[in-house]
């Protein structure tokens, strides 16, 4: 180096990419903010410029003093969505057969899947902010993919996503990165089961998995309708989610079953405890 000054000035000027990064976050309300948040600070205090687009009623995403919030008005009031998301607690809680759980959720489903998707819609017909987004040169995009809201703004800007994930319904997590999730041994959504089972509950997984293809139809097509107008191309929400680079996912064997992963599946469990000291 001493013998060649280019290469010193060189490297020097490459140290500025080691700087902060420009991050825009897409989040989903409820308990996925409350998580994220505690990442979004870290963040931050790593000197990264984080910038959150939420919409303007919200359960848990209020404007912070050390983040850029960038807020849009949406369709409805604020005593709306609390009803919504009270009933929905309500039904989930509630006792009674798998086919009284899964028409329940389903009826739910469509009342908490139109509330967001008028979420998404006001977002992505928000020019002005669009365009704010598209003047902004992000490097990164962090959403939560159990709503594909964040992966339509990603595809319009042409940003690598990271996710921040517990589970998608219908383990569409699976499906976009082509991770294996075999009836046989990965317990299905409402089974009870572990990923030791014998060969009737293997049939039974086998069989109960089939109704998560009805519910999913119902959260996700008007998704993939949205994005397909907004894009101007056929998508549907696997074709979306299969474009993130990385998935931060909030499990861990220790606490649940194990289960098949790919290279870019990152467990990150205990992020929910941040805010907590746990004792021995």
């Amino acid at each position: 180096l001493s013998t060649n000054p280019q290469v010193v000035v060189l490297l020097l000027s490459l140290l500025g990419l080691a700087a902060g990064g420009k991050l825009l976050v897409v989040p989903v309300d409820g308990s996925h903010w409350l998580s994220m948040r505690e990442v979004l600070d870290l963040l931050r205090q790593k000197g990264h410029e984080v910038v959150v687009v939420a919409p303007e009623v919200t359960l848990h995403i209020k404007p912070v003093k050390n983040l850029v919030m960038k807020m849009y008005p949406v369709p409805f009031t604020q005593e709306e969505m609390d009803e919504v998301f009270q009933g929905f607690t309500t039904d989930l809680f509630e006792e009674g057969s798998f086919l009284q759980r899964v028409f329940r959720l389903y009826q739910r489903s469509k009342k908490t899947s139109a509330l967001f998707l008028a979420t998404c819609t006001h977002l992505l017909h928000n020019k002005e902010l669009i365009r704010y987004l598209e003047e902004s040169k992000f490097d990164a995009i962090l959403t939560d993919p159990i709503l594909p809201c964040g992966q339509i703004v990603a595809e319009h800007l042409s940003l690598p996503s990271v996710y921040f994930l517990q589970q998608i319904p219908c383990s569409l997590e699976y499906q976009a990165t082509q991770c294996p999730n075999p009836p046989s041994y990965v317990p299905r959504v409402f089974t009870d089961h572990t990923d030791r089972m014998t060969f009737l509950q293997r049939v039974r997984n086998l069989l109960l998995d089939i109704p998560n293809f009805f519910l999913c139809n119902v959260v996700f097509q008007p998704y993939a309708q949205l994005a397909s107008e907004f894009l101007g191309r056929d998508v549907t929400v696997p074709d979306l989610l299969r474009q993130g680079s990385i998935w931060l996912m909030k499990v861990d064997f220790v606490l649940q079953f194990p289960k098949p992963l790919m290279p870019n599946m990152v467990l990150i469990s205990g992020v929910n405890c941040a805010s907590k000291k746990l004792n021995q």
